[in-house]
């Protein structure tokens, strides 16, 4: 009996798909991580962004009362 000559072409052709599977699941795993990681970031810098503009409004508000104020009394 001879031994079949492609026995090993089956053999790597194995071990590369598990190889290209373990590649896919780490790339995963990754992409997992940055997308909770940004959506993170993405709403503290929501937040940084609303804070900036109620403090804008704020004092804008506070300028133009000031403002009328100082017209009435004329």
């Amino acid at each position: 009996m001879l031994p079949n000559p492609f026995c090993p072409l089956r053999g790597a052709a194995v071990l590369s798909l598990k190889a290209t599977v373990l590649l896919l699941l780490t790339l995963l795993i990754k992409a997992r991580i940055q997308i909770r990681f940004f959506s993170g970031l993405g709403v503290l810098l929501l937040l940084l962004q609303t804070l900036a503009f109620l403090a804008a409004g704020g004092l804008l508000s506070a300028a133009g009362v000031g403002v009328m104020a100082m017209g009435r009394r004329r």
